[in-house]
């Protein structure tokens, strides 16, 4: 599950925090209404005097994309329990586009398939300038959506997976193409030379592999390049630290950190009294605990503090953090709220010096985390190691 970084209005205190005092007037109302109407972000992003927000680019292996991009997966509502507006998500998309952002990612499992849908739409416009990363892996109808439970990383499945991908998504090719999660009934081998001849019939451009255990990850290399690992990565979530990391870093493969903000504790939007919608994902997951709420907003709160030593928001600090460790990993937070999107992208302007890293590093590891990043079911789909390939 990816870019669950949804900062919907939670109380009055939330928006008390989240409306910076970067935004225009036509933002400060659209989040004060909890409204974000089309024209409402048109007006604020069209034309030509909106400068980009995103200037810079980093490489993801040979792949340029924008160093921040956009996680769609919310844009449906499905996980936080939000009902977002088709029209406001695909004008959402395109404000990004303005404000410099060039790599979007959806997932067939995001809808399902319905998310592909509204960014296909969204960016047909200005498509040749942007990077689209979907991926596959998930046992599902690609007709009608129906998810039939498990995982299905089979060579047919993964061609009928893709067709139906480039419909959704008006394209003739997928920039960038992840396994969702590693199949275990599915040597990695079959997986990683399907990709391939899909790559030489020129339907997808780059491989990518989402949560895989570290020796599946090799492998899949080894038949071919993998351009993009994508791992829930955060200063609340740094598994990646321990193995996957160093693997991208000898090997030359970019990284891009799903959930960058923890699910949005990292803003500053929740505290001890946040009551989570029915049907909100972050109800299941261990961070949110009654138990372990208190520990966690500790770590908050030194991220808040570095936020008012740097004149930021605690959202630019924790996105600024992540582009700081190296320069081939890509954040890319998801929002169905434009105040949020822009908070998100003006994270490029938060600059830290070496010593800062490693003062801001050393504080956090001084800050525990309490309770696990996902609940259990979820959490033992990540670090899977493909099966053997029988000879």
């Amino acid at each position: 599950m990816h870019n669950l970084e949804g900062r919907d209005p939670i109380n009055s205190h939330d928006l008390d925090r989240r409306l910076f005092l970067r935004t225009t007037g036509v933002i400060a109302a659209a989040a004060i209404t909890g409204v974000l109407s089309s024209p409402a972000i048109a007006q604020e992003s069209g034309g030509g005097a909106n400068k980009p927000l995103v200037n810079g680019r980093c490489r993801l292996g040979r792949l340029e994309v924008s160093s921040v991009g956009l996680g769609c997966q919310d844009m449906t509502g499905a996980f936080y329990a939000t009902a977002p507006r088709r029209p406001d998500m695909i004008a959402l998309a395109r404000a990004a586009h303005d404000r410099g952002v060039t790599f979007f990612d959806a997932a067939e499992a995001y809808g399902p398939l319905e998310v592909e849908r509204i960014l296909g739409e969204a960016v047909a416009p200005f498509r040749n300038q942007v990077v689209i990363s979907s991926k596959f892996g998930w046992n599902i109808d690609p007709e009608t959506g129906r998810m039939a439970g498990g995982l299905n990383s089979r060579p047919e499945h993964i061609l009928v997976a893709v067709d139906g991908m480039l419909k959704r998504l008006r394209t003739d090719r997928i920039d960038l193409l992840y396994q969702h999660r590693v199949d275990p009934a599915v040597p990695i081998e079959d997986v990683a030379g399907t990709v391939k001849d899909l790559i030489a019939k020129g339907k997808v451009l780059h491989f990518g592999l989402s949560e895989p255990g570290p020796q599946t990850l090799r492998r899949a290399h080894a038949v071919q390049r993998v351009t993009a690992v994508q791992n829930e990565y955060s200063m609340m979530a740094r598994d990646p630290e321990a193995d996957i990391l160093p693997i991208c870093k000898e090997l030359g493969i970019g990284f891009v950190c799903w959930s960058p903000l923890a699910m949005a504790f990292l803003t500053g939007a929740i505290d001890q009294t946040t009551q989570f919608t029915r049907g909100d994902f972050r109800a299941m997951v261990p961070w949110f605990a009654p138990e372990n709420r208190p520990g966690n907003l500790a770590l908050v709160a030194l991220v808040e503090e570095w936020a008012r030593r740097k004149e930021a928001t605690p959202a630019q600090i924790a996105l600024a953090w992540l582009s700081a460790q190296e320069p081939w990993i890509v954040p890319i937070p998801g929002t169905t709220k434009l105040p949020h999107l822009l908070d998100n992208l003006g994270a490029e302007a938060v600059r830290f010096t070496p010593e800062e890293v490693r003062e801001l590093s050393a504080a956090l590891l001084r800050a525990p985390v309490h309770g696990v990043r996902l609940p259990a079911g979820v959490l033992s789909l990540s670090g899977v190691e493909a099966p053997r390939k029988q000879r």
